[in-house]
């Protein structure tokens, strides 16, 4: 997933070095100044970050982004890792969630973009039908051993309330909270071994513990939705289909198109090639 390095930084950084020399930084060794700022940031960042504002910027002419849309995304990252998702947004070096909700916006445009060039045939909508299963709604009571699992699995056996338990002993403070309920979700979303072992449920059945890279996890499905019909599930369909079928290469002819149709004139020599997506944009 792209990152947007530091962009509003730079941006400042930008704003401020035309014939800037106020010192951004003092000290007995030496000044810093705005201009020296934009200089290294420029040198580091601009390319890669100019890329990636000049994306957003021209595909927001032609596609829309709602916030609704950006939420689902984040929701889905969120029901995946738990109480991880904060650290994994400083692992994959994102400054805080609207950092990351601005590169997901962006990886949504590219995605619409994309979607226009693809083709769908009819047998590939009827076999994702056939394997499309609905959405699940589940909790669940995370551990970090086995011993622990076994011994709440013994005590909901005896009788213990399964949201009572959550509160008291699941690792996953954000669910904990409200009982262990993660929510509704669908395939592709969860763990992998979360999600097979949730989808094998019967409704207000309990699992046994089941080991994922997390910890063990007791389940319990609470809800289920049943399977629409396919006109119903049409445009879903079509959108997972083309979604499956988007590449790397695929965005990167997407927006080498769309540059040369916006007709971009980059006046800073330094960055002439942040549009040039033959080669990466880092300088």
């Amino acid at each position: 997933m792209k990152k947007w390095v530091l962009a509003g930084f730079l941006i400042s950084a930008l704003g401020l070095s035309a014939c800037s020399s106020s010192a951004v930084m003092k000290s007995d060794a030496g000044n810093i100044t705005q201009d020296e700022l934009y200089q290294a940031m420029k040198s580091k960042y601009g390319a890669q970050t100019l890329q990636q504002l000049a994306a957003e910027k021209v595909l927001s002419k032609e596609y829309t982004v709602s916030k609704a849309e950006i939420d689902s995304e984040v929701k889905k990252a969120k029901d995946q890792l738990g109480a991880q998702f904060q650290t994994a947004l400083q692992q994959y070096g994102f400054q805080d969630e609207n950092d990351y909700r601005n590169t997901v916006k962006l990886n949504l445009l590219e995605q619409k973009a994309a979607f226009k060039t693809i083709k769908v045939t009819d047998k590939e909508l009827k076999d994702a039908y056939a394997a499309y299963k609905p959405e699940i709604r589940a909790s669940h009571i995370l551990v970090k051993d086995e011993k622990t699992a076994n011994d709440i699995e013994a005590k909901l056996k005896s009788g213990a309330k399964f949201e009572d338990l959550a509160k008291e002993k699941s690792t996953d403070t954000a669910s904990a909270t409200k009982g262990g309920d993660v929510g509704w979700f669908g395939t592709g979303v969860m763990d992998p071994d979360f999600e097979k072992a949730a989808y094998s449920l019967k409704q207000n059945q309990i699992s046994a513990p089941i080991k994922t890279q997390y910890g063990y996890h007791i389940i319990q499905v609470t809800d289920t939705k049943s399977k629409q019909s396919f006109a119903k599930m049409k445009n879903t369909l079509t959108a997972q289909v083309k979604q499956s079928k988007v590449t790397q290469d695929m965005i990167q002819k997407v927006l080498k198109n769309e540059f040369k149709k916006s007709n971009i004139d980059i006046s800073d020599k330094d960055l002439k090639k942040a549009t040039d997506l033959s080669q990466p944009a880092v300088s």
